[in-house]
């Protein structure tokens, strides 16, 4: 039987593993995190489905740019974003989260 399952979600964000894998950090204090940590660290985001919005990590998106982190916004999955490594968070959050506000 299938049946759902209440998340806290306002929207998700899905963060290329791979490219993050690549670049092995990139973001962050000194450049040592990942995107997908990095977002929810700045953001206060808790893990799970308890967060106020999902950041979620996958597997290959199947755009691979170099130096370069791919992110995707569920409100508008027809935009993609290439994030630059160390590109500013506030900039970056300003350009994932442009349909859903950012908690806080």
């Amino acid at each position: 039987m299938i049946r759902p399952v209440r998340a806290g979600w306002a929207g998700a964000v899905l963060v290329c593993g791979k490219c993050s894998k690549k670049l092995d950090g990139g973001f962050g204090k000194g450049g040592r995190v990942s995107l997908a940590k990095a977002l929810r660290k700045d953001l206060g985001l808790k893990k799970g489905r308890k967060a106020a919005l999902g950041v979620v990590e996958t597997k290959c998106l199947g755009v691979c740019p170099k130096n370069a982190v791919m992110v995707v916004d569920s409100a508008q999955p027809d935009r993609w974003l290439v994030v630059p490594a160390g590109a500013d968070l506030d900039e970056v959050e300003a350009a994932v989260f442009a349909s859903v506000p950012p908690p806080g």
